[in-house]
């Protein structure tokens, strides 16, 4: 009786707890979390925009789940993650949607390899959010 009681218990509380998480967390993975501001774009981006995104690259689901969030920029048309080192301009190798009312979250799924290198070498992968203004990318920030 004391067993089932406990083992209900517990579920419940597992069952509240997953309720309550943020839906990006429940994807698991490696969590990234990085600054985006204009300064970090090589070709000058937005001095008044700023950001932060949350980046979980999770290589058993090959997904990469993000939530971001920007300010002082408008109009914002699009948000990627791009493979370079600081200073230097990569190719886009994660779409994700752009934040066009200041926040965006979600979760896209990535080639195994591309996972792995993300973790391998976080360094080497940038998020940018986009405007009119700044095509090339208004404010960014690296994952490592």
């Amino acid at each position: 009786m004391h067993r089932t009681r406990f083992v209900t218990a517990a579920a419940t509380l597992a069952a509240a707890a997953a309720l309550l998480a943020p839906t990006t967390a429940l994807a698991g993975g490696r969590p990234f979390t990085t600054d985006l501001i204009g300064a970090d774009e090589p070709a000058g981006g937005d001095p008044d925009g700023m950001g932060t995104a949350h980046v979980w690259v999770n290589v058993g689901q090959t997904e990469v789940c993000y939530d971001l969030a920007v300010s002082g920029l408008d109009p914002v048309v699009g948000a990627h993650i791009h493979s370079a080192p600081a200073g230097i301009i990569g190719p886009i190798v994660v779409p994700l949607e752009a934040p066009v009312d200041g926040t965006s979250r979600g979760c896209v799924d990535v080639d195994m390899s591309l996972a792995k290198a993300i973790l391998k070498a976080p360094q080497t992968f940038y998020v940018n959010v986009h405007t009119t203004a700044y095509p090339g990318g208004a404010v960014r920030g690296q994952l490592g």
